[in-house]
């Protein structure tokens, strides 16, 4: 094994080098360990050398001033070295690649979400019992992750009791938020539901400040007056306006800032997200749901009311039913998917702009008679939720 070579420092460039029109100057010593052949040298070595680096400005080092030691090893015994170089273009690459994953999401996500609410709408008209609507589209996205999961689409979660009993009031919060939402979609207009619904920072940051002490920027609280005011000028201005479906709102709002503090707390280090995190809470949503449904609706009434649906519009309602069940799970599941990829800021923005797209698309689609007061309304609520999103920006909440 060839230890070390002591050369005289010349002065010559890297070009002449590699094209061996230099000299390397006089060999002062030469040590050389005597493993195999005592009689080989280095001017002798059968085998080719190498210098151990492009060039000595990164390995050489010197010992005294006029000379230079720089190590060499045998060709046959290189190694190659790995350098990982992200180039300016690659990293273009990956960043116009990730904007177009998330805005695929986001596509995918808005276009589900409003077909799910045309569909649920539809049905809810002609058929208007939200328990059981509710009840149906947990059951149908559950069966449908339960088939995933047999057939091998996808890889079934690995849970433990613990995971179950904080899943829990993620659930009942879950389920809340769902019927509540339901039942004033059936008693006022789509658009009206999601103005008030755009209302939710307001709740997220009264019930984070008053039951569980946390404090926010002043942005924040600034960011809520266009909130609260652009609701209640758009309830106050609803030409169709009904309380049942006022407060339906208001309890899906209060109920989902719950699911999300519960789901905050109880799901830290937990590795089931997204896609099989939702269905997890599906399934326990609607076990919890189902009882309740039979107890307020019943039977009886699904009966006659599934008789009526059948008269009135045929066997459309069928698919109608299906449909909202289909895509309610499809839209929910593609934004816990999306949570994955992004920011919770990204992700409130997002939210933000799928309520504009639902309420433009159920006005045009329901022709939806509104006054532009109304719209104001509308308009400084969402302005509202913008800001509540970038003045939260960063801030998590700090415990008072």
């Amino acid at each position: 094994m060839i230890s070390s070579v002591r050369l005289r420092t010349p002065t010559f460039t890297s070009a002449q080098f590699s094209n061996q029109k230099c000299c390397l100057g006089k060999i002062e010593y030469c040590s050389l360990p005597n493993i195999q052949n005592a009689k080989q040298s280095i001017l002798c070595s059968s085998k080719p050398l190498h210098i151990s680096s492009a060039g000595f400005a990164l390995v050489a080092k010197t010992h005294k001033r006029g000379s230079t030691r720089c190590d060499v090893y045998e060709a046959d015994r290189s190694r190659p070295i790995e350098i990982n170089i992200d180039l300016p273009d690659q990293q273009v690459r990956k960043e116009t690649a990730q904007t177009l994953k998330i805005s695929l999401y986001f596509a995918i996500w808005w276009a589900l979400n409003v077909v799910f609410n045309i569909y649920n709408k539809k049905v809810l008209n002609v058929f208007p019992f939200p328990w059981l609507t509710s009840t149906l589209s947990l059951a149908t996205g559950s069966l449908m992750m339960l088939i995933s999961w047999a057939v091998g689409i996808a890889e079934a979660p690995k849970t433990d009791m613990d995971f179950w009993k904080t899943l829990f009031p993620v659930a009942v919060a879950h389920s809340i938020g769902h019927v509540a939402a339901t039942v004033s979609m059936s008693k006022v207009a789509v658009s009206f539901t999601h103005i008030i619904k755009s209302g939710e920072p307001a709740f997220s940051v009264l019930v984070s400040r008053f039951l569980l002490g946390e404090t926010f920027p002043s942005s924040v609280y600034l960011s809520l007056l266009p909130i609260i005011g652009g609701c209640a000028l758009a309830a106050v201005t609803e030409i169709n306006f009904n309380m049942i479906g006022f407060m339906g709102a208001m309890i899906s709002n209060l109920a989902f800032v719950f699911r999300n503090i519960f789901s905050k707390k109880g799901m830290k280090g937990k590795s089931v997200s997204g896609m099989n995190y939702y269905a997890c809470l599906s399934m326990l949503s609607l076990l919890i749901l189902i009882p309740f449904a039979i107890a307020v609706e019943g039977p009886q009434l699904w009966a006659a009311g599934w008789k009526t649906a059948l008269a009135q519009i045929g066997p459309n309602f069928i698919w109608w039913l299906a449909a909202q069940s289909i895509f309610y799970h499809l839209y929910n599941q593609v934004s816990y998917m999306s949570l994955d990829q992004i920011s919770p800021l990204t992700f409130s923005i997002g939210n933000t702009m799928k309520r504009i797209s639902v309420i433009v698309s159920s006005i045009i689609i329901f022709r939806t008679p509104v006054q532009p007061v109304n719209c104001l309304g509308a308009g400084i609520a969402i302005l509202g939720t913008f800001l509540y999103s970038q003045g939260n920006k960063g801030s998590k909440g700090s415990k008072k």
